[in-house]
């Protein structure tokens, strides 16, 4: 800089060759940050906005080292033991209430726990919404503000006119609700204790296995399919369907968005969980943040939990809608119902509908890594 300054009054001298390089390289990373703006602006659903910066592997202020290295020697030793001591408890209460029990075949694919009647769904139950809790309290989310409702005038009014031409306005048959991250799932399970879809090999791991099977997860293989598979879409209709009609059975818990988000958007909703026709219950998830988000949206999971278990305070926010009931036209057209719920989400949530989904988001974590 001084040598520039020298150079409005004088001549200097000549610059030794490797100087010249630094100027050459000016439009590379000029280039270079153009491409990361249009990557931010084209995948703004998948870009986080906390001090890790993107992937987490921002340059970190010093004061967010000195807090990282704290929580690694405290807090982080005794929330690891403590999540490790809330498992293993759930899963021993879940091994002494199935014991003796034979577990439901339905669909020849898969076996679940979730039908079990008596004290023993009670204790599963119940043992499981409180230690969910608890876990998340241990994560740092101390308290969670819960709030309630009411659409808009005009979305009030259409609920209405659904409700007059519905002659079915009983239990919803599936919650449905915007993903974030990881952390939803235990948070649906200590509100809920809902069913949710996941891998057919979640249902062979050590300890989470047994606790998949009671919470009745759809167990699916997308690897390969029997002749005889009815595939997710129609195993989870069933599911929502009797959800509805029967009060005891476990309710459903989707995800239509199909992947995470940084918790600004909304992505576009698959329509699996409308095709039963059932009313549904939308309840929108937001976290709040100052140094690290809780979202998994470009992150690796080993690294997003570490620094969620080093975060020593984490803030959720739940807003929870009226129960919506599909008009005859909606019912009709399980793709308009899942709009209709999507652009009603929101609305009262102040999300910002995208037309992203995950391939796009695979597009991004490829620019993100070089590829």
């Amino acid at each position: 800089m001084e040598s520039e300054l020298q150079g409005v009054n004088s001549k200097p001298p000549k610059p030794p060759p490797q100087a010249a390089p630094a100027s050459d390289d000016r439009p590379l990373l000029k280039a270079a940050a153009s491409s990361s703006d249009e990557h931010e602006k084209r995948f703004a659903a998948f870009v986080r906005r906390d001090v890790y910066g993107a992937m987490g592997r921002g340059e970190l202020p010093t004061r967010e080292k000195v807090l990282l290295g704290v929580a690694l020697v405290t807090v982080v030793p005794v929330r690891v033991v403590a999540v490790a001591a809330i498992l293993l408890l759930y899963y021993l209460i879940c091994r002494f209430c199935t014991m003796c029990s034979v577990p439901n075949r339905e669909e020849g694919h898969q076996e679940d726990y979730a039908h079990i009647v008596g004290w023993r769904r009670i204790v599963i139950v119940q043992c499981g919404r409180a230690l969910s809790r608890l876990m998340l309290f241990v994560l740092g989310f101390y308290w969670i503000t819960h709030s309630y409702r009411i659409p808009l005038e005009n979305s009030t009014t259409a609920q209405k006119e659904n409700n007059a031409q519905s002659e079915d306005t009983g239990r919803p048959g599936v919650i449905i609700s915007n993903h974030v991250s990881y952390l939803d799932i235990l948070y649906h399970t200590s509100s809920a204790f809902p069913s949710f879809v996941a891998k057919r090999s979640v249902g062979k791991l050590p300890l989470v296995g047994l606790i998949s099977k009671c919470l009745g997860c759809v167990l699916v293989q997308r690897e390969s399919k029997p002749s005889d598979f009815k595939g997710v879409s129609a195993v989870v209709t069933e599911r929502i369907r009797e959800a509805h009609q029967n009060a005891s059975a476990p309710i459903m818990m989707l995800f239509p968005e199909g992947t995470t988000t940084n918790g600004e958007f909304l992505l576009p909703f698959k329509t699996g969980g409308f095709l039963a026709k059932a009313p549904v219950l939308p309840v929108i998830l937001s976290y709040h943040y100052q140094r690290f988000s809780p979202a998994w949206e470009s992150i690796s999971g080993v690294r997003h939990v570490i620094f969620i278990l080093c975060q020593f305070v984490n803030y959720m926010e739940v807003t929870e809608l009226p129960t919506y009931y599909p008009s005859q036209q909606e019912q009709d057209d399980p793709k308009l119902y899942a709009n209709n719920v999507r652009r009603l989400m929101a609305s009262e949530g102040n999300l910002i509908l995208s037309d992203l989904g995950l391939a796009e988001k695979r597009m991004y974590h490829a620019a993100l890594n070089g590829k």
